[in-house]
């Protein structure tokens, strides 16, 4: 099926890709529901962001997200935007929560922080097949270590 063609239920490919990116923000990070990567991650997926440089598959994504919601405590993830083409979604998200471990480089803190991001995320057959984030670090830092 190609980008621009429906499903059966009649959705678009785009749509359906926008809708799997919101999942894994409200669902997997801010909810912790790693069983969710099972029916939204292929199992060759990679993690550009993970442990390995992605190279894990879908294990190396319930890494990342295990070691994100213990370092960061009551983690959440809200997406302010998207935007789909193709096999590709751009998400704009901001990430808020109280450091608890070493999150770029700055020792657990105990600090309320906010920070936005950019994600690119490609799907193959309505699953994520590759994910890179462009995280504001610098940001961030700055709010944990002041």
């Amino acid at each position: 099926m190609s980008t621009t063609e429906t499903s059966t239920t009649g959705t678009s490919t785009t749509e359906i890709n926008r809708a799997v990116a919101r999942r894994f923000y409200e669902e997997v990070v801010s909810q912790g529901r790693l069983g969710v990567l099972d029916e939204i991650v292929a199992d060759d997926a990679t993690d550009a962001a993970g442990p390995a440089g992605g190279n894990l598959g879908r294990e190396g994504f319930v890494q990342h997200i295990t070691w994100l919601r213990s370092a960061v405590e009551g983690v959440t993830a809200t997406v302010t935007d998207t935007v789909a083409e193709g096999d590709r979604v751009v998400v704009y998200w901001t990430i808020e929560g109280v450091q608890r471990g070493e999150v770029f480089g700055a020792p657990p803190s105990g600090r309320r922080f906010t920070g936005r991001s950019i994600s690119t995320i490609r799907f193959r057959d309505g699953r994520i097949v590759e994910y890179e984030v462009l995280p504001d670090r610098l940001g961030i830092v700055r709010q944990l270590t002041a």
